[in-house]
């Protein structure tokens, strides 16, 4: 995903919704084109997952009827944590990617949620510095990962 700026134009209307099963290849092909789908991770795995915790949380967002940003958000009783975030490449710079982050703050904050952290490729500057305009900066700590469960 490059990063979302605000933009001049008036915002489309964006509807906030939990994922639907028949919104699986619509998302895959939005990930795929945001750049976040990795060989290592099957993104319908990854959905498979998600919608056996907290499937409400898993956030679609839709211009028209069509999905055009997701969020996958989670909480854990100690922080609550985002990934997935995608907005359309031809829907980038209308501020969707800011107010997924504002819904995905908000069902945390309802449910007692002290943090919210979030990862970025430390190469995508773009995004790095949309999260930035958003109050997040970077935590003193090292982000480390073990693969339980192989996917290919």
């Amino acid at each position: 995903m490059t990063a979302p700026a605000p933009s001049s134009a008036p915002s489309p209307a964006l509807a906030i919704r939990p994922f639907e099963a028949g919104d699986e290849p619509a998302v895959v092909a939005l990930w795929q084109a945001c750049g976040l789908v990795r060989p290592w991770n099957d993104p319908h795995k990854d959905i498979a997952r998600k919608l056996t915790e907290q499937p409400e949380l898993f956030l679609v967002g839709t211009l028209a009827g069509e999905v055009a940003a997701t969020a996958m958000v989670g909480f854990d009783g100690h922080r609550g944590w985002v990934y997935y975030l995608a907005v359309a490449p031809g829907r980038q710079r209308l501020s969707l990617g800011r107010r997924l982050m504002q819904q995905a703050e908000q069902l945390l904050t309802a449910r007692g949620c002290p943090k919210i952290n979030l990862m970025v490729r430390s190469t995508n500057s773009g995004v790095i510095e949309f999260y930035r305009k958003l109050g997040y900066a970077a935590d003193d700590a090292v982000p480390l990962g073990k693969r339980l469960i192989p996917d290919l």
